[in-house]
């Protein structure tokens, strides 16, 4: 169906504000436009939403808006209607809005569910140029843009932050679309297989270095391992922040770790040489007699590797233990000790309270 050229149709339909749909200011850059619109497009991609009318509806509204917002002579046209239109209300075009010869069939469909709404179409239907109007036609992207970044967390054991070393991560990603080439058309007409987006999910397993001395937090830099771009356009970067598993034995402090190590009280009183765990296997330590619970002993340069070379140390945090079940013997001794012994744990205990 075509408008006759010279009639009126001036005719009342929702008005749109593109910049509220993409959540962006008016004079939001064109790179702002770009990240907003990739952000939002693969949030609401009825790939991700199979069967959600409403993300698919979102989905449509979201393309529209870039479609104008990110076309310079669309969105100069579009900011002339002013900052005061509400979304939704009533709009009715202005003079010499809509006046041109616009085929519908022209417009195409970049969804499998419609095309434009009416109020882009009030618009801009008449406004493109023959080659945009077949490239939309078509489904033919005209531009080719870089891939968004990415992140992703990776859970790591302490030795591994310690060490280094490389490790397979398995993510859900996109790759360039195969039935159309990261287009988004197929044949001449939009992709069936990823609805003109350019990309699909696909789960993805990468090889990741991690460097020694890495730490809760840090974040490594994977090139072109983000999401893919379209017609063309190089990926972007995947940013993998590492997240380092509660240990069993060690709590880390920066570049130090503490072992908390039960001994008997014949050891604690007696002093005695233990066996202890470290990151690289064991290590003998030395009670000096009279030791107490909660007293730390160093283990100089048995810490974490530090990023500028050298090493943190480990401390050896006394924990006294005493039988639970002891033997009818044990509980003899402890009574003669109790017995010939004048020493008072608590003396001097309330005064210092």
């Amino acid at each position: 169906m075509a408008w006759p050229i010279g009639e009126s149709t001036q005719m009342a339909v929702k008005f749109k504000d593109y910049y509220e749909v993409l959540g962006v200011k008016r004079d939001a850059t064109d790179q702002q436009i770009r990240q907003a619109y990739r952000k939002l497009a693969r949030k609401h991609h009825p790939d991700v939403n199979p069967g959600d009318r409403v993300a698919e509806d979102r989905f449509k509204d979201i393309n529209e808006a870039n479609e104008v917002l990110s076309d310079p002579e669309k969105r100069k046209r579009y900011d002339q209607l002013g900052a005061n239109w509400k979304d939704g209300a009533e709009f009715t075009p202005p003079p010499g809005w809509g006046r041109a010869n616009v085929q519908f069939d022209d417009l195409g469909s970049i969804f499998s569910g419609g095309g434009f709404s009416d109020f882009f179409e009030t618009l801009f239907g008449g406004a493109r140029s023959g080659a945009q109007a077949e490239h939309r036609r078509r489904g033919v992207r005209t531009r080719s843009d870089r891939g968004q970044d990415s992140e992703a967390e990776m859970e790591i054991t302490l030795e591994d932050a310690h060490k280094g070393g490389r490790h397979r991560i398995t993510l859900q990603g996109t790759r360039p679309c195969l039935g159309c080439g990261g287009t988004g058309a197929s044949s001449g007409v939009v992709c069936s297989t990823c609805r003109g987006a350019g990309y699909t999910s696909s789960p993805k397993t990468i090889d990741v270095n991690i460097p020694a001395a890495a730490r809760e937090g840090s974040v490594i830099k994977l090139k072109q391992h983000g999401q893919p771009g379209t017609s063309g356009g190089e990926s972007g970067d995947l940013y993998i922040k590492l997240k380092i598993k509660p240990h069993p034995i060690f709590d880390v402090s920066g570049d130090d770790i503490t072992a908390e190590v039960p001994v008997s009280p014949s050891e604690a009183v007696l002093g005695a040489t233990i066996e202890v765990p470290t990151l690289e296997g064991k290590a003998e330590v030395k009670i000096p007699p009279g030791a107490q619970g909660g007293q730390r002993l160093r283990l100089r340069g048995q810490g974490l590797n530090k990023r500028a070379g050298g090493r943190g140390d480990q401390y050896v945090k006394l924990k006294v233990v005493v039988p639970s079940h002891p033997t009818d013997r044990e509980k003899q001794l402890y009574q003669e000790l109790g017995e010939a012994s004048h020493f008072n744990p608590r003396a001097g205990w309330l005064k210092e309270k």
